[in-house]
């Protein structure tokens, strides 16, 4: 019978020879059931090629409506408003969200997801690190607990990614910053804190090429969560050292704006594009501060409300049995014009 399309656990048991319990036992914790019975199991799931809906199965024990959101840094405003939005989409949905904070290290991202599975989730909003996740046990964690990856993506792990488009947000308004003026140099982190930066980076050089400018990318020293600071500092060294050469900077995201506002106004430079103003700067993300900075920002802004309704979306649809095969879906930024730029 080996190749026949196995459908449910009922038609898997009948060709495995295990019975429903025994293999909702092992599916549940494997080394629960006797060594043989287990190579027995897992023989009948090589030749058929099976592999049951945890998702369903899970509905099916009545799990508790607790939601997890997790973020890398709670402090971090964007994250902060991400989380807020996803919180009442699931209040709304009568499900109970808890929050956690991987605090951007890795260690802690993975005791928050063990927290997590001994919570036994309904599922999980994740907003992994990155390339400091530990994958492995990302993978484990996403293969127990209906998961939905937003902000950054790791491979093809979860049920889903949601996240914004970032290529499409530095290409954006790069194209706006050289038909209003001089064209910008892009001003980000050595060592980023979010894995979206290099795909901004890479933007801003396609864009560059593609508009036939010579692209001028600004990398200073730094690393972590204190962006803000890392951007005044870097501002202040760049700006004295003229490290940059065009009037216009497109920073990799809002809080390195913010940071280089602060070098800007330190050493008496006026930003904007009034004739008084000597330099324009532009972020990335719609930071929620960001119309108050002085000038106030120009950005191309995460849609906020798209992202956590898409993300909410997806995983209410899997805790309720519908799972589709996984998908990337990115969303476009908007460009939001104000004085800075």
């Amino acid at each position: 019978m080996a190749g026949i399309k196995i459908r449910n656990m009922d038609e898997f048991a009948r060709v495995s020879g295990v019975s429903r319990p025994t293999l909702s036992k092992y599916f549940n914790a494997p080394e629960s059931v006797r060594e043989r019975t287990r190579t027995k199991i897992e023989a009948a799931l090589e030749a058929h090629d099976y592999r049951p809906n945890i998702y369903a199965m899970n509905q099916n024990r009545k799990l508790t409506k607790t939601i997890g959101i997790v973020v890398p840094l709670l402090t971090d405003p964007y994250f902060a408003e991400i989380a807020r939005s996803l919180e009442q989409r699931c209040v709304a949905e009568g499900y109970r969200p808890t929050l956690f904070s991987s605090h951007g290290d890795t260690a802690m991202e993975v005791e928050v997801l063990e927290t997590l599975r001994s919570l036994k989730p309904a599922g999980v909003l994740l907003a992994p690190l990155g390339r400091a996740s530990n994958l492995r046990g990302l993978e484990k964690f996403c293969a127990d607990v209906p998961t939905l990856i937003f902000d950054s993506s790791v491979d093809q792990i979860g049920l889903a990614f949601v996240g914004s488009d970032n290529f499409q947000f530095t290409s954006h308004i790069t194209d706006y910053l050289c038909r209003t003026g001089e064209p910008p140099c892009f001003f980000e982190m050595k060592t980023p804190a979010n894995p979206n930066a290099h795909r901004r980076r890479q933007s801003y050089l396609d864009a560059m090429k593609v508009y036939g400018f010579e692209p001028h990318v600004i990398s200073v020293e730094g690393e972590g969560w204190d962006i803000e600071e890392i951007g005044r500092l870097g501002g202040h060294d760049a700006l004295k050292s003229g490290r940059f050469s065009t009037n216009t900077i497109l920073c990799s995201n809002d809080r390195l704006a913010i940071g280089l506002l602060t070098a800007c106004y330190e050493q008496g430079i006026h930003v904007g594009r009034g004739p008084e103003c000597t330099i324009r700067v532009a972020g990335q993300d719609g930071h929620p501060h960001s119309r108050y900075t002085c000038p106030p920002l120009t950005t191309i802004s995460h849609d906020y409300d798209a992202v956590s309704q898409t993300a909410a979306e997806t995983l209410f649809t899997a805790i309720e049995g519908t799972v589709k095969p996984w998908e990337s879906t990115r969303l476009e930024g908007k460009l939001i014009m104000r004085d800075s730029a």
